[in-house]
């Protein structure tokens, strides 16, 4: 349940993304397009460059606007993701109050067959569990 209103919040927040672009663009083609008649209707080259500043005054003013409005969405997205957060997980120990179980970081080779590239391997995280902290369920390997 919690993932649907995960992906509709993502949805919002891309439709939300997009209109706030398509208002900021229009704000900003409705600046240039005001500062072209007022520059052909000033007389001197004061007036002209105060026509100039007004666009860029206006087209700022439209990015700051988009930005808001792309802040806004995302944290109405975080709010919706935050709700449900704690309402249950797979992982063992989460929203029970429990200790989680400890991770170990370890590196573990990978090649593609018959080729050694020299390249590093891949981090997985394998959960430790009982007094010696070992265990090798994931992979059926032995860490240690």
């Amino acid at each position: 349940m919690q993932a649907g209103k995960n992906a509709v919040s993502s949805m919002k927040e891309t439709a939300g993304n997009v209109a706030a672009s398509a208002k900021a663009g229009m704000d900003k083609t409705k600046a240039t397009m005001q500062e072209k008649v007022e520059k052909m209707s000033a007389h001197d080259p004061m007036q002209k460059q105060m026509a100039q500043q007004k666009k860029e005054a206006r087209v700022n003013e439209a990015e700051i606007n988009k930005q808001e409005a792309k802040a806004e969405n995302a944290a109405q997205k975080e709010q919706v993701r935050a709700a449900g957060h704690g309402t249950g997980s797979a992982l063992p120990g989460h929203g029970t109050g429990q200790p989680h179980d400890q991770l170990l970081d370890r590196t573990a080779g990978s090649h593609p067959i018959g080729h050694n590239t020299g390249t590093g391997g891949t981090t997985t995280r394998v959960p430790l569990s009982g007094p010696t902290g070992q265990t090798g369920y994931a992979t059926g390997a032995h860490y240690g």
